[in-house]
């Protein structure tokens, strides 16, 4: 029940949410305060390499760290000769995680430097800050519905007419295969974190990024690469977008220079349907998607991204899961073939059972 003890209390996540709309900055329950940022830090985005403090974790300050625990001698899956697994439409489960809070902060991207980043929107761990690190993280408190979920998710903050909007309630983070041979996915290795997309990308880079789904989506508008001007006015209707991470590691890297190169997105298999794991990244991991809705619809005008326009979405992962949690959901899931809410529960195969329990906890 300890860890029970871990999951933001309803009522702390509406004093969140209503504590960052009063403007960009603004903080969750319980977490620290920072400073306003100085006018010099309100910048429209950041380079991946801008950064000239070493996170605490790289210890060379090279700007690379080494996993602990390198996979060695891994291949990529579906070698000549090798069938696919029986087919399966679903290989997934759903982090769900809300909004803890809004900071300038970017512990990938400027490790140590408090606001130096534009506004980010941050998810799951109510801690996250310029100065995180895997064990801080592993420490903090967590608004997802798994307690085992201590991993940061962030993204740029959304803002109208200069006032943020954010996400209401748990947001949905997908984790899939990426690959044909989802039997090949194998949970992420503790510490590891990337960026997806860059938030100075092109609109013509967006819309080509391997990771573009739908784009920017409101009402019957689909395909936006950048937000739409405007948007149906009706309760139910809110701003939305798709954007899928890489699901290829090298196998070796928890983080590399610019946040990026130790991942790969799948490659198509010569001759074939398939997606495989290029050799220089054999090791399939969980693909992630957010999935992200925003409370804003009518006249969106004034609605652009801390980081700018619309095609300068981009997003961070920073991986704390516990590391029994996170393989019980992925085995049972991305392996199984089942399509899996946050308990690791498919409701199409209640003999499947579920991978936690009642509490979102390892039974």
């Amino acid at each position: 029940m300890a860890r029970r003890s871990k999951i933001i209390s309803g009522l702390l996540i509406s004093g969140a949410l209503l504590a960052t709309s009063l403007g960009v900055g603004g903080m969750a329950a319980g977490a620290d305060s920072a400073p306003a940022p100085s006018s010099a830090h309100h910048h429209q985005g950041h380079t991946m390499t801008a950064s000239t403090v070493a996170a605490a974790e790289d210890r060379d300050g090279d700007g690379t760290i080494p996993a602990s625990s390198p996979v060695t001698g891994a291949k990529p899956a579906l070698k000549d000769g090798v069938k696919a697994p029986p087919h399966r439409y679903f290989h997934e489960f759903q982090a769900n995680c809300s909004v803890t809070h809004t900071r300038p902060d970017d512990p990938i991207v400027y490790p140590g430097q408090p606001g130096k980043s534009h506004d980010h929107t941050f998810m799951g761990n109510t801690t996250t800050d310029a100065h995180s690190t895997t064990d801080s993280l592993k420490r903090g408190n967590t608004a997802c519905k798994a307690p085992g979920d201590t991993s940061a998710y962030w993204m740029p903050t959304l803002l109208k007419a200069g006032q943020p909007v954010l996400p209401v309630g748990p947001q949905v983070i997908y984790y899939k295969a990426g690959v044909t041979d989802y039997t090949s996915v194998r949970p992420f290795p503790e510490g590891l974190r990337y960026v997806v997309g860059s938030p100075t990308q092109s609109a013509e880079e967006f819309r080509r990024h391997p990771g573009f789904v739908e784009g920017w989506e409101c009402g019957e508008s689909y395909f936006n690469v950048d937000i739409p001007k405007n948007c149906p006015t009706s309760a139910d209707t809110q701003l939305n977008i798709r954007f899928q991470a890489p699901s290829c590691w090298d196998g070796k890297n928890l983080d590399t220079p610019d946040h990026q190169s130790h991942m790969s997105y799948p490659t198509v298999k010569p001759g074939t349907n398939d997606n495989i794991c290029p050799a220089s990244h054999p090791v399939a991991v969980p693909m992630i998607e957010f999935k992200m809705a925003f409370p804003v619809n009518g006249d969106l005008s004034q609605v652009k991204l801390a980081s700018g326009a619309g095609h300068s979405f981009h997003y961070d992962f920073f991986n704390a899961w516990d590391p029994a949690t996170l393989k019980a959901l992925v085995d049972h899931c991305v392996v199984g073939g089942l399509q899996c809410n946050a308990r690791g529960y498919d409701e199409t195969h209640p003999e499947a059972g579920a991978a936690l329990d009642e509490n979102y906890e390892l039974p």
